[in-house]
């Protein structure tokens, strides 16, 4: 006598955990002796609360309910038991990725509907064929080996990100105290406070001292760009006039833009409204785009700063007559690290953290920033802001308590 050979077990579902919710015996023996085949393993209640508990107790890989169960303290009548215990499961963080099957006796749309309603992520009428069956919980079972192994794989990156978050900011902390007593030895030099210094090595130390600010104004920007991204920079809001806004960046730009042969001159609409910010996170983020004009121009540019009314706030404006952005590269130059050099723009350096911090800047307030450029045409950066911020923020410094939230 020839004894057939058993099927081969599918991979998908070989080992897997299944709970078959079902208070009828017999319902239950025919679902375990069918995933038995498939190399499932079988745990079973027999109410809505005992499948809550082995849920939570077991961790299955999938689960069978059927619709009509005792409630048990569900609150719910018998004909609606599977759908609350897929809804809670659904809600809970720890089985909300669990598939779930109902099977069911009720022919019915409604019933359906209120399946999918529930979270449920297929459907079978009893009695059902034990080759669909097995399709369904292959397929789902597949679906859920997918999705934990791409959530395993973001935790990883994550985890890898926040090492090298933490590993950064320990380096940046640590060059940024050599570096502030690099600059006071630097001040004390090229006043004279260790004896006279010529002209010529007096314009050097100026100028080494000039590139050593540079190089502490790029180790806070690091700083900040972590802090915000971490929610753990607070925000000292203050009502600004724009106007008074602008003039003051084209003062402290001054002789930067008689050394650079730069033109720069402010635009401020008659209703520009004075709105509530950080100003010296705003100022920054203005620095940031006049250096960046400034830098990446191979000749002498004309800025124009300007300030107009928007229906979600203000629009602060930074325009150039520069090289203007290739349109690829405009979502790009706000990421971390991302540097993009102009067509015929000068080799210059620089950490590609500038237009990352000013994104995150702008972002704190709830605001948002973007480009409108074309190659050979300047660049104009826009900054939209809320008249007032929408996130928490610290106390303003007049004292008073500003309202946060959507104007």
């Amino acid at each position: 006598m020839t004894v057939a050979a058993p099927l081969p077990v599918p991979p998908a579902t070989a080992g897997a955990l299944v709970l078959v919710a079902d208070d009828v015996e017999a319902n239950v023996e025919l679902l375990r002796d069918q995933l038995g085949l498939l190399g499932c393993r079988v745990v079973h209640a027999t109410d809505g609360p005992s499948a809550l508990a082995q849920c939570a107790a077991a961790d299955p890989d999938l689960c069978i309910l059927d619709v009509s169960m005792p409630p048990g303290d569900l609150g719910v009548e018998a004909r609606e038991t599977g759908f609350e215990v897929c809804r809670r499961l659904k809600r809970d963080p720890r089985t909300a990725r669990i598939p779930i099957i109902f099977v069911s006796a009720l022919n019915d749309a409604g019933v359906r509907l209120k399946a999918i309603e529930a979270g449920g992520d297929d459907f079978l009428l009893k009695p059902h064929n034990r080759h669909v069956l097995g399709a369904r919980v292959r397929s789902l079972l597949k679906l859920k080996g997918a999705t934990d192994a791409l959530e395993e794989s973001l935790m990883r990156l994550r985890a890898a990100q926040k090492a090298r978050d933490d590993l950064m900011r320990m380096i940046v902390h640590d060059l940024k105290t050599p570096l502030t007593s690099m600059l006071a030895t630097l001040e004390m030099l090229r006043e004279g406070d260790f004896g006279a210094i010529a002209d010529r090595p007096a314009r050097a130390l100026s100028d080494v001292e000039g590139k050593a600010e540079d190089l502490l104004g790029l180790i806070q920007d690091l700083l900040d760009v972590s802090k915000v991204e971490e929610q753990s920079l607070p925000l000292t809001p203050e009502p600004i006039a724009p106007a008074a806004l602008l003039a003051e960046t084209l003062f402290d730009w001054e002789l930067r833009f008689r050394q650079e042969q730069t033109t720069a001159r402010t635009e401020v609409a008659d209703d520009a409204p004075v709105f509530v910010a950080d100003k010296t996170l705003v100022k920054r983020v203005l620095a940031n785009l006049v250096q960046n004009a400034i830098t990446h121009s191979p000749v002498p540019v004309t800025l124009v700063l300007g300030a107009r009314r928007d229906a979600g706030g203000i629009v602060l404006t930074v325009a150039d007559d520069g090289p203007g952005i290739p349109e690829e590269y405009q979502g790009l130059i706000f990421q971390k690290f991302e540097q993009v050099r102009a067509p015929n723009a000068p080799r210059v350096r620089s950490s590609g953290l500038g237009l990352a911090f000013c994104r995150v800047a702008v972002e704190a307030h709830g605001g948002r920033i973007w480009v409108r450029s074309a190659e050979g045409q300047g660049s104009t950066f826009h900054l939209q802001l809320p008249l007032q911020p929408q996130v928490p923020v610290r106390a303003m410094r007049t004292g008073e308590h500003p309202a946060v939230g959507t104007p």
